[in-house]
């Protein structure tokens, strides 16, 4: 992999970043963290998809842009919806969670400061499409900085 001096210019074409998943249901690498840089992830989700579950980072914030549609957001102890357009900030240790709401999907960016992410989102995808099991993913809490939790209010909200 090829380190990046923080003070080159990044261009990463739309047609040459890594595509992970199966539309409509896709991630898209463009940036990985090196050297301070910044970790930048496209993602789409179809209508009624739930995300990941309730976790957290302790070393870097999560950063939302939504392009087009909505989101629902577990942010801490509350569900926020954010919608085309908006930005969201989730501070470290905050726990957070997403699913689209069930009557529009989401093109959204996200962006995590000096963070390295691809591998994480390249398990993910391997657990997707059975090369890998969940449980592995519970082993790399610490190298990728994402620690599960359970989250009461995002479980009632998922509810109803």
């Amino acid at each position: 992999m090829t380190t990046i001096d923080p003070r080159d210019t990044v261009l990463i074409r739309a047609n040459d970043a890594e595509l992970l998943g199966v539309a409509p249901n896709t991630i898209q690498l463009l940036a990985d963290g090196d050297n301070g840089g910044m970790s930048a992830i496209r993602s789409k989700m179809k209508k009624g998809t739930e995300g990941p579950p309730p976790h957290y980072h302790t070393g870097a914030a999560e950063i939302f842009f939504i392009i087009e549609g909505g989101l629902h957001v577990l942010t801490g102890r509350r569900v926020v919806t954010v919608g085309e357009g908006d930005f969201l900030l989730v501070p470290p240790n905050t726990p957070h969670a997403f699913a689209t709401p069930g009557d529009t999907g989401v093109d959204m960016l996200f962006l995590m400061p000096e963070a390295r992410r691809f591998d994480y989102f390249r398990l993910v995808d391997r657990v997707r499409r059975g090369e890998a099991g969940p449980g592995e993913l519970l082993e790399t809490q610490d190298r990728f900085d994402n620690h599960f939790q359970d989250s009461q209010v995002w479980r009632a909200f998922l509810a109803g």
